[in-house]
């Protein structure tokens, strides 16, 4: 098959490789889509994989063509997307159901081979069917999508809240929308003013750009100076996470999702705000899984399908497996504006 090899840190070979071994409880799966998530381009050029080599790519939808298990052969040509978790489903956190906190959890694109390739294995476990009406470019979202909801979820939105977003980039955009479809109000703010117009386009009208404007202070103006009820750092760095404890009301939370692009250290004074306003700080680690209808998975492959989350828009640019260098580059030099790149693996 072909796919794309990270033989080293920046070593991402477009090549022939041998078929993935598909064992027991597993099918063989043909990727159709694949998203690069921003964690890929690190991943790839920076800090390389767990091991070499490695396929990288866990954001993707596609169809099983084969299983080895007789029980199982009822599931080819299942349309599906894919959690990219594989769970030891032995550990304390695991025996609760709470799968994304495993202590010695596999990864499909960075512990194992992933979705940057023709084929991959995948534990029958992790299938999440999706319906004929949801196109594979959209139902490869659903992992980010999956993300976006279990950060809201983490907070316990209600309707009415008052939400900002710092970072409107991909997970940041979902964020939004599964704010708004929960009935709250919206404040987003970023440094692009490259995306205003896309933003705009998503039906978001109330950003602050922080290059000219302090964001704390649009948001208490936005507010009538009370603060947000939420906030959401969704960049991964330290100024944007002391905004976020400052433009939040007293008793608010703050939602950490953005990864850390290194260390963190707050001022003395903001660190005053945590406890002064009592707020409830949460960490948020990937998305819930479960064969329940209020699995983060089975809700948001629900709103993709029903067109309450618009993930379409988001994807703003599509490469095959031979030409994905060119979506790298845009990704890892911001040559050009992009929400999400896709790749699209021919038939």
């Amino acid at each position: 098959m072909k796919a794309r090899v990270l033989r080293e840190v920046g070593n991402l070979e477009y090549c022939d490789y041998p078929m993935p071994k598909v064992n027991s409880g597993e099918v063989l799966f043909k990727v159709k889509a694949c998203g690069i998530c921003g964690s890929d381009i690190p991943r790839i050029f920076v800090n390389g994989t767990y091991h070499f080599p490695t396929i990288p790519g866990h954001e993707f939808s596609g169809i099983v063509v084969d299983a080895p298990d007789e029980e199982n052969k009822m599931l080819i040509g299942m349309r599906a997307t894919v959690f990219p978790l594989i769970p030891c489903k032995t550990c304390e956190n695991c025996n609760n159901g709470r799968f994304e906190m495993c202590k010695s959890y596999d990864y499909l694109g960075s512990r194992s081979d992933g979705a940057f390739a023709e084929y991959v294995r995948v534990p029958v476990w992790n299938l999440v069917p999706i319906p004929d009406n949801l196109s594979y470019e959209v139902a490869a979202m659903t992992e980010p999508c999956a993300v976006g909801l279990h950060a809201l979820r983490q907070a316990q939105i209600e309707i009415g809240d008052v939400v900002v977003i710092y970072g409107p980039g991909t997970i940041g955009m979902l964020i939004a929308q599964w704010a708004r479809a929960w009935g709250a109000k919206v404040l987003l703010v970023g440094t692009d003013l490259n995306n205003w117009d896309f933003i705009e386009s998503l039906g978001f009208t109330e950003y602050c750009n922080s290059s000219h404007e302090d964001p704390i202070e649009w948001v208490k103006k936005m507010t009538n100076g009370v603060g947000a009820d939420i906030a959401i750092e969704a960049v991964g760095v330290p100024v944007t996470a002391c905004n976020c404890l400052e433009s939040v009301a007293s008793g608010g939370k703050v939602i950490f999702v953005g990864n850390p692009h290194g260390d963190f250290t707050f001022p003395q004074n903001t660190y005053w705000q945590i406890l002064r306003k009592q707020l409830t700080i949460h960490g948020t680690w990937n998305s819930s899984y479960s064969d329940t209808h209020k699995s983060d998975w089975n809700l948001v492959v629900d709103a993709l399908a029903s067109g309450k989350i618009n993930a379409e828009k988001l994807i703003t640019h599509k490469f095959d497996l031979e030409t994905m260098d060119k979506g790298l580059d845009i990704m890892k030099n911001n040559t050009e504006f992009f929400a999400k790149i896709m790749i699209v693996n021919k038939d």
